[in-house]
């Protein structure tokens, strides 16, 4: 699985080199794009894809994406004229340019993901078949993250709920609990906890008067993002044109 990285000179741009460097999924990278450049020994890197010669064109299999949303005309171009599935792991895209990246996938194999944890996607998937199972139990998810973190709850606990929410229709999201107030039955609640340097953990409680299940995911290093991307690739390299995510891959397997 021969990949084109996108952003090879940022921090993931290194895990995913590592990652690679040691067989995993039997990716190799062999060349790399970053507008702020790179010195690499055995890789070639460019500051843009228009530079990306020919030659490596026709050798890549698929483009792996960790760089920034505002080079996504650019890189969705190549990859379209150059027939190439396409695995976006960069966040914060503009509306027009997800609208760019979804087009796309009308021609080429796309994987979009906005958090590329195979753990999260496997949480999300076990809380919804539980929630699903037991539909009167009541549900809460925690998160806990370092001090650092200005938003909350996390984006990953509100997708987490969301997710929950299409099972659970009628659920409704509460942030945080104060107050005389007694919780419904429809209600997912959330408390977020922001502490010195706790690593990222999301934790999905659902209970009934005479059980609780409880699901929990812990973050211990950025490399699970790289290895969910080279997981993206590997599910990518063999599938139709269309827009794929970690939902997807996960229900294939």
């Amino acid at each position: 699985m021969k990949i084109l990285l996108s952003g090879i000179g940022g921090h993931m741009g290194a895990e995913v080199l590592k990652l690679a460097g040691e067989g995993y999924r039997g990716a190799k990278i062999i060349a790399g794009v970053d507008p702020m450049g790179c010195s690499l020994q055995d890789v070639p890197c460019y500051k843009s894809f228009a530079e990306v010669p020919e030659e490596i064109c026709r050798e890549t299999d698929l483009i792996v994406d960790f760089s920034h949303h505002s080079g996504t005309a650019a890189m969705v171009g190549f990859a379209l004229q150059n027939r190439l599935p396409l695995v976006v792991a960069t966040t914060g895209q503009t509306p027009e340019e997800r609208g760019l990246i979804e087009q796309a996938a009308a021609e080429i194999p796309v994987f979009f993901a906005a958090n590329f944890s195979m753990g999260i996607a496997l949480l999300i998937d076990l809380a919804k078949k539980a929630a699903a199972a037991l539909p009167e139990a009541e549900i809460e998810i925690v998160e806990a993250h370092h001090d650092r973190k200005i938003d909350a709850p996390s984006g990953t606990a509100l997708a987490i709920a969301k997710a929950l929410q299409e099972v659970r229709p009628e659920a409704t999201i509460h942030s945080g609990r104060s107050g005389m107030e007694k919780r419904t039955k429809e209600e997912i609640g959330i408390a977020a906890i922001r502490m010195g340097n706790l690593a990222g953990m999301h934790e999905v409680l659902i209970g009934t008067p005479n059980q609780t299940i409880t699901l929990k995911h812990e973050t211990h290093s950025r490399a699970l993002f790289a290895e969910g991307a080279l997981a993206a690739a590997d599910f990518l390299k063999d599938q139709p044109a269309g827009l794929y995510d970690m939902n997807t891959m996960i229900s294939r397997l």
